[in-house]
């Protein structure tokens, strides 16, 4: 089925086909509408948190224990979560992250602009930087793929007029239905990044990265 949607709008309308259990984010425009609208679709807890590291730390718990999750915020905004971020792109997930990075060139609601497809460079991410609605929903449901298959966050950076424009989107009718998870595992190597375990991590991130590219 064909529906007219904007940007933010096709980001929810993808997580939530991919199977997106927990949701949260710090608003902020261009980014804020992606919550409002995914916390109205059935099967997903959502909340906006007191901040962007919180809200991004809400997220990776949710993976960490196995549900898909989601962290929306604005460009700026990834600022305040960039702790949050690297440690994640070192330990890994148990089911998929997807990070929104609404940037805002030319400043229309922001107080600086930046390019935080730097954030992924830097913390050896993947980055996908859909064009349209189109691409922002099929690049959702990539997101969540990759994420598994790697075992590494996403992030998806989507700019103001990608997220206030509404294109046609081919969507499906129904969304992934995500296994139930398993026992916690005690990874303490994976999971518990005091400086001896991360030292172990950082040539695991490297090979990761070769391998995405």
């Amino acid at each position: 089925m064909k529906r007219l949607l904007s940007g933010n709008e096709a980001i929810a309308r993808g997580a939530w086909e991919a199977g997106v259990e927990v949701a949260s984010g710090y608003p902020g425009t261009p980014s804020t509408e992606i919550l409002e609208n995914l916390a109205r679709m059935p099967g997903v807890y959502a909340e906006w948190a007191p901040n962007e590291k919180v809200a991004l730390d809400a997220a990776i718990g949710a993976a960490y224990a196995g549900k898909r999750a989601l962290a929306t915020m604005k460009h700026v905004g990834v600022n305040v979560a960039a702790d949050s971020l690297f440690y994640a792109s070192f330990t890994g997930m148990e089911a998929g992250l997807v990070i929104v990075s609404a940037d805002d060139p030319s400043m229309h609601s922001s107080q600086n602009e930046q390019d935080n497809r730097n954030y992924a460079k830097f913390a050896r991410l993947p980055c996908l930087d859909p064009a349209d609605s189109q691409e922002a929903r099929d690049m959702m449901l990539a997101g969540y793929e990759i994420s598994e298959k790697f075992d590494t966050p996403v992030l998806l950076r989507p700019t103001t007029r990608v997220c206030h424009t509404s294109t046609l989107v081919e969507a499906l009718p129904d969304r992934y239905q995500t296994p139930p998870p398993g026992k916690y595992p005690r990874n303490h190597a994976k999971y518990v990044m005091v400086p001896a375990n991360a030292r172990g991590r950082h040539p695991w991130v490297e090979e990761r990265l070769e391998k995405l590219t």
